[in-house]
């Protein structure tokens, strides 16, 4: 049952690891944190910080050695597969790379559909009006639909991978690094698109980047991470005017620079 006083997502001692060798890598290494309903909590490291494995054992596409992941207070990490099937209905990720994420052989409409088919939703000229109707909310022409990928240019996928992710209308929305790949201008209206769906879809959003400045203007709250910990964390605003971990400032140099 939901319980709107308790946080939508709660991370409580998360440690993940990774075999190297005769040893192992630790990406992630006992953190805690949550994230309340209708918030928009960042992740901001350099690269292998471990923010990016945190948001994949969110989405359990890899599994943790140890700790919880509280999903609603549900406890994903001791759920049956067929379980996860029906919480992936109110979590969704957007990635990266979209064209990645994308098949190219597959027209735009059906990408867009296929959530909608797995979890019987809809089907038939439903499916395909609710395809076009999430192009529009997205920014693009329902007529998009019957085209393909690559037709699209890197904002305009990342923008159908969108569309795809609120098909099915999720609580909890994971975007790894969804602007990275885009010039500053594209980048700017991607975020927009955020902000708005966020607020009318009353959506919950983990944010990753490696960027202060993203995170500042999309968030309000951020967790730094270094070496698979949280090294600093709080009002993104106040992370930035006053940092205490070098980390941090190292990151406000380049994100600022």
């Amino acid at each position: 049952m939901m319980d709107n006083n308790r946080p939508l997502l709660e991370i409580r001692d998360l440690k993940v690891t990774f075999p190297h060798g005769k040893n192992a890598i630790t990406a992630v290494d006992s953190i805690s944190f949550s994230v309340d309903r209708g918030t928009t909590l960042g992740i901001v490291g350099e690269s292998g910080s471990g923010k990016s494995t945190v948001a994949r054992a969110v989405m359990q596409l890899i599994a943790p050695n140890s700790g919880e992941i509280l999903f609603d207070g549900q406890n994903l990490t001791k759920m049956s597969k067929s379980e996860i099937r029906d919480i992936r209905k109110r979590t969704q990720m957007v990635f990266q790379d979209p064209g990645g994420s994308l098949n190219e052989y597959m027209q735009v409409g059906k990408i867009i559909a296929e959530p909608l088919l797995v979890h019987g939703i809809a089907k038939g000229k439903e499916l395909q009006k609710r395809a076009e109707e999430l192009l529009n909310q997205v920014g693009l022409e329902p007529k998009d639909a019957k085209r393909y990928p690559h037709e699209f240019s890197g904002g305009q996928k990342q923008r159908i991978a969108i569309a795809r992710s609120i098909a099915i209308h999720p609580e909890l929305l994971v975007c790894d690094e969804p602007t990275s790949a885009l010039d500053v201008t594209v980048q700017a209206k991607i975020l927009k698109l955020l902000s708005n769906l966020r607020d009318e879809l009353g959506l919950t959003i983990l944010f990753i980047s490696h960027d202060l400045a993203v995170i500042n203007e999309f968030c309000s709250k951020v967790l730094v991470m270094a070496n698979g910990k949280i090294v600093e964390s709080g009002a993104v605003n106040d992370v930035i005017q006053n940092p205490t971990h070098e980390i941090t400032k190292e990151l406000i140099a380049s994100s600022y620079a």
